[in-house]
């Protein structure tokens, strides 16, 4: 396989399987708080997929080492598409803004992201 298609191919298993995991995580909590089921038949129901897309996340990272030989860019991959999809996943399927605080600190901490990759 070729380098350019490994990369590709991380990056993508660990967005996807990053962007998928949130997803279940908001649904079962947000189905946790609006019914009366239990806590424990709604976190067996939501295991099978916690295992399937954290397997994604987990193949990005053993391919991802492999393809990039840093860490650090497969660590900086998983962390940036958290800092994408989580809050885009937050208002669309939970319906919810962020308050001022939480704002500030998506602020903080995207720029501390930033400065971690482009400030040597």
């Amino acid at each position: 396989m070729s380098s350019l298609l490994s990369k590709t191919l991380v990056i993508t298993l660990i967005f996807l399987g990053e962007a998928l995991f949130i997803y279940v995580e908001m649904v079962v909590a947000k189905s946790y708080n609006l019914t009366d089921k239990s806590f424990f038949s709604v976190f067996i129901k939501a295991l099978p997929f916690s295992i399937i897309f954290g397997s994604l996340i987990i193949a990005g990272y053993t391919l991802g080492l492999k393809a990039f030989q840093n860490i650090w860019i497969v660590s900086v991959t998983s962390i940036t598409s958290i800092l994408i999809m989580e809050p885009v996943l937050a208002y669309l399927v939970v319906g919810q803004t962020p308050t001022r605080g939480a704002l500030i600190g998506f602020i903080l901490g995207a720029t501390g992201l930033i400065s971690a990759l482009f400030i040597e």
